[in-house]
């Protein structure tokens, strides 16, 4: 296989993680929805934690972004 084919590959496979963030941030948010909408008065206490984990997935997200375009402008 040609090296530079792999790395545009493994860049492609380095690019799935942001995917997963996406799909993690949509989780956390519809879970968030679903039990404010079941008790809105511990709706306000739970805001806080609903954007820790959004933005420690989002962090995932951009760490694989970093990742592939480390493998295709540096390696």
């Amino acid at each position: 296989m040609d090296p530079v084919a792999a790395k545009y590959i493994g860049a492609g496979l380095a690019t799935i993680g942001m995917g997963g963030a996406a799909i993690g941030v949509g989780a956390i948010f519809g879970q968030f929805l679903s039990g404010a909408l079941r008790n809105p008065s511990a709706a306000d206490g739970q805001f806080g934690r609903a954007f820790i984990g959004a933005a420690l997935a989002e962090g995932l997200g951009v760490f694989s972004f970093l990742v592939a375009l480390l493998l295709l402008f540096v390696v």
